[in-house]
């Protein structure tokens, strides 16, 4: 091989080799990124879509994302410590919680803990009746609307859920991630998030409520069909 070809095949191995390096150099930056305080999975996904609409404002649709995620999280560690302390899951654990804020007796009617838990009248029932079942809460007729109901804490219930509360506020899934911010910034992120709630449920709320009532229409007008078409 003469000497230009062997000075050829040099540099273009050194090049190679630099490439490898710089790319594996990327790679480890990266992943020490990916480990830092601060850090998250989300703020990759975050720059995936930076990258890919570069010309849209994505700001709502990425806060939207981090409510989202922030919100699973805290769900799945929440659920969790439910299902391994009192046997019960954490979206049955907040019926619990909403009948103690409400104060003695610790009452409330079915129709107020959907609203309030933002779930269907069906999906309350399913969850009062698992609580009944363990001894959790019960029904009662309700003496200002006939021929309805209210839902109670019995004393297991009320037990359990203090315990929930204690542990919540002492052992909070929050709290370690809660301990990098300062004072001010906390209120400030509760100012946020209670300013956003308050405006999106007002904004969504009652279309819930609607679809909710308008429902059983749809179903039974589907039913209907059937039947006329068959003629």
């Amino acid at each position: 091989m003469s000497p230009a070809a062997t000075k050829k095949t040099t540099s273009a191995r050194t090049r190679k080799k630099t490439v490898s390096t710089e790319a594996d150099a990327g790679r480890a930056e990266a992943a020490a990124k990916s480990h830092s305080p601060g850090s998250s999975h989300v703020e990759f996904i975050t720059e995936q879509w930076q990258r890919e609409y570069r010309n849209l404002d994505l700001s709502n649709f990425l806060l939207a994302i981090y409510f989202m995620r922030l919100g699973t999280l805290v769900e799945l560690t929440f659920d969790k410590m439910c299902q391994e302390r009192w046997g019960i899951s954490g979206s049955d654990m907040r019926v619990l919680l909403a009948l103690r804020r409400s104060g003695h007796p610790y009452a409330k009617r079915p129709t107020d803990l959907y609203r309030s838990l933002l779930v269907t009248s069906g999906a309350i029932t399913k969850k009062i009746d698992r609580l009944s079942s363990l001894g959790m809460v019960e029904r009662q007729s309700d003496p200002s609307h006939g021929g309805g109901s209210i839902v109670l804490l019995t004393r297991k219930g009320l037990d359990v859920v203090e315990k929930a509360i204690v542990k919540l506020a002492e052992a909070s899934s929050i709290a370690p991630a809660m301990a990098h911010f300062t004072e001010a910034e906390r209120a400030g992120g509760t100012e946020f998030c209670l300013r956003t709630l308050a405006l999106i449920e007002e904004l969504n709320v009652p279309a819930i409520e609607d679809t909710e009532k308008v429902a059983p229409k749809s179903r039974t007008k589907a039913t209907r069909r059937p039947a006329h078409n068959s003629r």
